[in-house]
């Protein structure tokens, strides 16, 4: 199930990339879920735990891939119970965040309001209010007005 908490939370991982860097398993960066996502987001092929083909950068070290996709590794993998901010993740994020928690429950601090358009079907929490959305338009509305506060 996934939760939406908009500002700050204790237990929130403000920088995720940074947290990534000293937290980060090997076996996350092969993880089938982890490739799919960096040849997306990153349009990079994962061709070990320590490299990373980029078509601009090159070869580059597993440290090297974007903040959005650390984020979204720290999501899937992370079993701290830390909550991790979504915010430094790009719209093109959304869907994977979604995709993570059909698979686990996950509970995303954001700052701004991030567009799911592009998730699909989806069920969330807003934690702020207590209120079940279903799907983007609902999220867009409870979001807005939890802002708006």
């Amino acid at each position: 199930m996934l939760k939406i908490v908009f500002g700050d939370i204790e237990n929130s991982i403000y920088h995720p990339p940074t947290y990534f860097d000293n937290q980060y398993e090997d076996e996350w960066i092969t993880d089938p879920l982890s490739v799919a996502m960096i040849k997306e987001i990153d349009k990079s092929e994962v061709i070990s735990a320590h490299l990373i083909e980029s078509p601009v950068l090159g070869p580059i070290s597993t440290k090297e891939i974007s903040g959005g996709v650390k984020t979204l590794m720290l999501m899937a993998f992370d079993e701290s119970g830390k909550i991790f901010n979504g915010s430094l993740c790009g719209d093109n994020c959304a869907k994977w965040i979604v995709e993570i928690a059909k698979r686990k429950d996950l509970t995303v601090n954001l700052h701004h309001v991030l567009d799911f358009s592009s998730a699909g079907e989806f069920d969330a929490l807003m934690v702020n209010t207590g209120t079940m959305v279903h799907g983007y338009m609902e999220y867009l509305h409870e979001a807005l007005r939890i802002k708006e506060r």
